[in-house]
């Protein structure tokens, strides 16, 4: 006979969100999830919905302990999830029962503030977090706005995210995770556990629909963690489930909506889909003869699951697609994770309108751009020469900044988004669209309309 597979138990001591997007509620579904077995500890009931908190009711602080030992004597867990804690017996109290039962795998987001601007933090109990409850911490969690709290000093850039993790891993035993949602750029998260700095970022997603994002993030973290993967891979696989979540925000209600938690398991669920849509749409192409636009680096052609977070979502061709006499060829069958460039051209565009999840890249000539204009298409450009120099320095960064500005200024997916290059960089075409046979068609009436016109 077979054993019996225990799922991780992840505890989380949290308040209760009456509608549903955040705090406990929130926890319990994106424990689930990710196939973990979620437990609670409510702190905290709050009349909540998408406009704002209404009501905070704190539960005694004799029930909250007897929550934590109804389910940790008896139960257990392979981690815990802190949130919202509401006052400052209630953060001695938790404190005290971690030690108690010697949990080590402790995620501590410091809840303050709600996104609506209602302290959920009563007065004077930030030091005791500071006191009690952060030396517990094996992660500590906090975004820009608790951060600075925490330190004493407002964070308004990345040097000074630096500074404020420095000072934050002085008051607590494990790693900091700051998270830089509130800056500029790409969504960038900061790590450091006193021996080095790692950062992790994101594209930026242009959605109202954030409400929850804290909580499912630390949640995510703690249960990828509970479950065996190492600190780091945890914060990297909830950093991609909270990314597909906010990608895929729910309207709902009349002001900020939630994250959606289930679009990880939809996006699962399309792998295969999108592997024979992209390697149908490169079929298409192969027989339309196309070797004339083919770049000098070659060229690739990538898909995303819906609502991707990272590269390893974005499907495309091993060893780029090349140049074979005048049409073109593929070392083999489209995989996922293996080309960077088109994925960040991909993922920076979805960022903008979820719909667009295709793009291939073909080679610039003055007569192609031509050609694109006089097809009625759309199309926009940027200058690599203006790029800052912080973004040239880091790898990888040119293609989200260039395609990011294109976005931000036209407000708008265009078809085509060109550059002329730059020194040592090809200029290039990005042909854009919302699958591979919207990209194909594009392609193929251009190399049409270019044989017309010899």
């Amino acid at each position: 006979m077979g054993g019996v597979l225990i799922k991780a138990r992840i505890l989380t001591i949290a308040g209760s969100d009456s509608g549903g997007g955040a705090g406990i509620q929130a926890d319990l579904k994106v424990i689930a999830l990710l196939g973990g077995y979620g437990a609670s500890v409510i702190t905290a009931l709050t009349a909540q919905n998408t406009v704002g908190v209404q009501g905070v009711f704190p539960v005694p602080a004799t029930f909250i302990r007897e929550q934590m030992d109804s389910v940790l004597s008896d139960i257990g867990a392979d981690s815990v999830k802190t949130g919202m804690l509401a006052q400052a017996e209630t953060i001695r109290l938790v404190s005290r029962g971690l030690g108690k039962y010697r949990l080590q795998k402790v995620v501590v987001d410091p809840v303050m503030v709600s996104q609506s601007g209602h302290s959920l933090l009563e007065p004077g109990a930030d030091q005791s977090l500071i006191q009690y409850l952060l030396p517990r911490a094996g992660l500590l969690t906090p975004n820009l706005l608790e951060a600075s709290r925490l330190v004493g000093f407002p964070i308004r850039t990345a040097p000074k995210m630096r500074e404020a993790a420095r000072r934050l891993k002085s008051l607590i035993r494990g790693a900091v995770l700051i998270k830089g949602g509130h800056l500029k750029g790409p969504a960038l998260d900061l790590f450091y556990d006193g021996a080095s700095f790692q950062e992790f970022t994101a594209p930026r997603v242009n959605s109202p629909h954030t409400h929850g994002t804290g909580c499912s993030y630390s949640t995510a973290i703690a249960t990828f963690w509970a479950q065996g993967h190492p600190l780091l891979e945890a914060i990297e696989k909830g950093k991609q489930f909270i990314q597909r979540a906010i990608l895929a925000g729910e309207p709902l209600g009349r002001g900020e909506g939630p994250t959606n938690p289930y679009a990880w398991i939809e996006a699962e669920l399309d792998r295969y889909p999108v592997l024979m849509a992209l390697n149908q749409g490169l079929e298409r192409l192969k027989t339309a003869r196309l070797g004339e636009l083919i770049p000098e680096v070659q060229s690739n052609f990538g898909f995303a699951l819906p609502f991707p977070g990272t590269i390893d979502e974005v499907a495309a061709f091993p060893g780029r697609i090349c140049r074979f006499k005048d049409s073109i060829a593929a070392l083999g069958f489209p995989e996922f994770g293996v080309s960077r460039h088109v994925a960040r051209i991909i993922l920076t565009v979805v960022g903008h309108d979820p719909e667009y999840r295709a793009a291939m890249n073909i080679r610039f000539s003055e007569k192609i751009l031509k050609t694109i204009r006089q097809s009625g298409f759309r199309v926009g450009g940027f200058n690599r020469q203006k790029e800052p120099r912080e973004l040239k320095r880091r790898e990888g960064s040119s293609l989200s900044w260039g395609v990011g500005r294109v976005l931000e200024e036209k407000g708008f997916v265009p078809d085509f988004i060109y550059d002329r290059g730059d020194v040592g960089k090809e200029p290039m075409i990005r042909v854009l669209g919302k699958d591979p046979d919207e990209v194909a068609d594009k392609i193929i009436f251009i190399k049409q309309r270019l044989t017309k016109n010899i």
